[in-house]
């Protein structure tokens, strides 16, 4: 038995998320996971162990108390922690996740750290196919030279194929991009790393604790 307690920046990388655990995996929204989005990404505090500041909203603001407070859940419930790399190295920031889960002092036994590289968007970029089917007149063949998951301003990468201006767009564009596009990813081979590595791990905990 599993029920998935999924931790994101913010409401745009909800449809993506909730497409791969449903169609991926069949899962059903309430009933095996819910998604918990945030207002953006933050940054860790100094002390883990503090209280978390009430003013800051991101995701990384209140990661430490929340894993926390996931300490007392059933055994069967796990955290799956969703965050952008932005500019910052993948890695060192996948380090210091796992850093901050070791000195907590209550903490749940089941947590997985996913980093979309550069932002979720990335992972419609590396699949042009999807973004075709959800944008017939996207210029897609811009995305022809680009390495998936390259980092070079993703969403605002993603506004000017589908024909829009970035200065323009706000997170309610990057939410319809991800609801359009979302349905059409590619989940059984997924083009971009990023998303291929949170594909696997969810793969991984369902296989390991099962249904």
């Amino acid at each position: 038995m599993i029920f998935l307690e999924v931790l994101t920046e913010g409401s745009s990388d909800v449809p993506a998320v909730k497409e791969i655990l449903t169609r991926r995996f069949n899962l059903k929204e309430n009933e095996h996971f819910r998604i918990h989005p945030h207002r953006g990404k933050g940054s860790l505090p100094a002390n883990p162990l503090s209280l978390p500041d009430p003013r800051k909203r991101g995701l990384l603001d209140q990661l430490p108390a929340k894993l926390r407070g996931y300490a007392h859940m059933p055994e069967w419930y796990c955290i799956v922690v969703l965050v952008d790399s932005d500019n910052a190295d993948c890695r060192t920031l996948k380090e210091s996740l796992v850093s901050l889960y070791s000195m907590l002092d209550r903490r749940p036994d089941c947590v997985l750290f996913r980093i979309a590289v550069e932002e979720t968007e990335s992972w419609f970029l590396a699949d042009s196919n999807a973004i075709r089917l959800a944008y017939r007149r996207a210029r897609t063949q811009r995305l022809s030279n680009i390495q998936p998951d390259s980092v070079m301003g993703s969403w605002e990468k993603l506004a000017e194929i589908i024909g829009r201006k970035p200065h323009e767009c706000d997170g309610r564009d990057k939410f319809e991009w991800s609801m359009k596009i979302a349905p059409h990813l590619n989940l059984d081979q997924p083009q971009s790393p990023s998303l291929n590595a949170f594909v696997t791990g969810v793969e991984r905990l369902i296989s390991v604790r099962g249904l």
